[in-house]
């Protein structure tokens, strides 16, 4: 029987786990991170057990990332979400090169080589204005699911231009534009060009060298994804289950044996 390998990325407002047999996904789960990291990674690491019909015992080697790495009790090791990022993306997307990460607590771009390293990063500023976490704000004001916003985004035919780039002040605008009666999917056409306009900024402030794939939260928002394809003007890379790269490659880096 091969080796199992853990990898698990607890953000901070989810945290996601990655089953490998071998170099064979077995088994992946994502969950509300909730007020006891602690806790949160013991049920992730259960549930990927359960799911991959595994014993603790036969998992070799488990490594953990993202905000709340440190309170994984049973890893091995830890790493950066960005050296997780990179090895994850580049074993579903190998011909990336730069890499967004539309995160709920902010958003990192970053360069890598042909083998997943890590060349040079950016973080956005702490305001939540350039995080997926602007897309969670909107979709309360809106009574709606966060997977829901970009489907409708992609029916607007007018889109709203958004005045500020702070989720806060974000907030109060689209509650006085819905009083004012714009449609849904036109506020949330105008959201996505703003928060693309801010991710793409620090793409650019980089350098841009493609191929161009967006992970995170973010990345699982159709609208978002447009957006920025229409400030750059080519289409990007956006692997499956976005969400999930950094789980991967904490998993991907736990079968090289722990280090990134």
């Amino acid at each position: 029987m091969p080796p199992f390998y853990l990898g698990i990325d607890m953000g901070s407002a989810y945290s996601k786990g990655l089953l490998l047999e071998g170099d064979r996904i077995v088994a992946a789960y994502a969950c509300p991170s909730g007020g006891d990291f602690r806790v949160t990674a013991g049920k992730i690491r259960e549930e990927l057990l359960s799911s991959g019909r595994t014993r603790k015992q036969d998992v070799l080697c488990t490594v953990a990332t993202g905000y709340g790495s440190k309170m994984v009790p049973f890893a091995d090791t830890t790493v950066t979400d960005l050296s997780a990022h990179a090895r994850g993306v580049n074993r579903l997307c190998p011909t990336a090169r730069t890499v967004v990460d539309a995160g709920d607590l902010y958003s990192k771009v970053f360069r890598m080589d042909d083998k997943g390293n890590l060349h040079s990063f950016l973080l956005s500023g702490k305001c939540a204005g350039g995080s997926a976490r602007a897309l969670t704000v909107i979709a309360k004001v809106l009574h709606l699911k966060v997977e829901e916003l970009g489907d409708l985004s992609l029916k607007s035919t007018k889109r709203v231009e958004f005045s500020t780039g702070c989720a806060v002040f974000a907030e109060s605008e689209a509650v006085s534009r819905i009083a004012e009666g714009v449609a849904k999917e036109d506020l949330l056409a105008g959201l996505n060009r703003a928060l693309a306009a801010q991710l793409n900024a620090l793409a650019e402030r980089l350098g841009i060298e493609r191929d161009y794939a967006l992970v995170g939260g973010g990345a699982r928002n159709a609208g978002l994804v447009k957006a920025i394809e229409d400030l750059v003007g080519f289409e990007i890379l956006v692997p499956p289950d976005p969400h999930m790269t950094a789980a991967l490659g904490a998993a991907v880096i736990a079968a090289e044996g722990g280090r990134p």
